[in-house]
């Protein structure tokens, strides 16, 4: 176990998804997906003290958004599963985020995902990794693929997850806003633009599948999908904007990560990453951009000095 001034540090990455195929509203008020998740390098680190009570503090660039109550997954996590491990100590959780606040890059999953495992060490409670994907399916949609990381397909409303053979290393720019979009606001608007219309059921993309086989990332860019991006775009028109300049700027293929309103765009390898990212904030069409590179392990415990 590592321990970082007598806790234990874990290092999550961000996600986005490759493909979200989005169905109708289920009668639990959730929509059925089917997704293809994949995880990229940015992080956010989770440090888990002990404490009296459960806490969590923040930092990093957008901290100020993040809230410090039961709001907060990571908070809900711990309690969960102190809850569950019938654990009665408490837990200082620290966040040092990197990974965009609101984003559509599932940065609060992620925080949830990393601090089950972290209270799970510090606390010794001896859970599973498969008893943990069952609480982190309780918390969100997108919790158990933070556990799990590298490329995935996930069913149901995301939660159900099957590993995705994938071939390769892929490169990629975000495109980051200075301003935020409610997962709830983005799945009401697609609700609203589809109104009347009969569903098809959701499905997994067998171009996209092959390209991911394959390796190839021209092949990868020409299958990437979001049925969430047309109503990301209705409520932000600002995100055609990026889009259209990260095409036309050599993108192999770009669209909205997971509701938005960051932009993810797939490029080639690291230098054209370097040309793209220029061009993205000489445009204007982002206010930062984020080179990462996928897919990477999920949740995992760190060691001090890594930090």
């Amino acid at each position: 176990m590592a321990a970082s001034r007598g806790g234990v540090t874990v290092r999550v990455p961000a996600k986005i998804n490759l493909q979200l195929s989005v169905g109708g509203r289920r009668a639990d008020g959730y929509h059925e997906l089917v997704t293809v998740f994949h995880a990229v390098s940015l992080y956010d680190d989770v440090t888990a003290v002990p404490a009296d009570d459960v806490r969590v503090t923040v930092e990093g660039p957008q901290a100020a958004l993040v809230p410090v109550d039961e709001r907060n997954l990571a908070v809900r996590a711990a309690l969960l599963l102190a809850r569950r491990a019938g654990v009665e100590e408490g837990v200082h959780l620290h966040l040092r985020k990197d990974i965009p606040v609101a984003g559509g890059m599932a940065g609060g999953s992620a925080d949830a995902a990393a601090a089950l495992l972290a209270c799970d060490a510090l606390w010794h409670a001896g859970l599973s990794r498969d008893d943990l994907r069952e609480l982190a399916a309780e918390l969100g949609s997108d919790v158990p693929f933070a556990l799990l990381g590298g490329t995935a397909i996930g069913t149901g409303r995301g939660e159900r997850l099957t590993p995705a053979l994938a071939r390769g290393t892929h490169h990629w720019v975000l495109a980051l806003a200075d301003r935020t979009l409610s997962t709830p606001a983005v799945y009401g608007e697609i609700d609203r633009l589809r109104a009347g219309r009969v569903l098809p059921e959701p499905y997994v993309s067998e171009a996209l599948m092959q390209a991911l086989r394959s390796g190839d990332p021209q092949s990868l860019g020409a299958s990437l999908v979001n049925d969430l991006q047309p109503a990301a775009t209705s409520l932000d028109p600002l995100l055609e904007q990026t889009l259209a300049v990260g095409l036309e700027g050599g993108a192999l293929g770009g669209q909205v990560c997971g509701s938005g309103p960051t932009v993810a765009f797939l490029v080639g390898d690291h230098e054209q990453a370097m040309d793209l990212s220029i061009t993205l904030v000489a445009a204007g069409a982002a206010t930062q951009v984020r080179r990462a590179h996928g897919p990477v392990p999920g949740a995992r415990i760190v060691e001090p000095g890594s930090v």
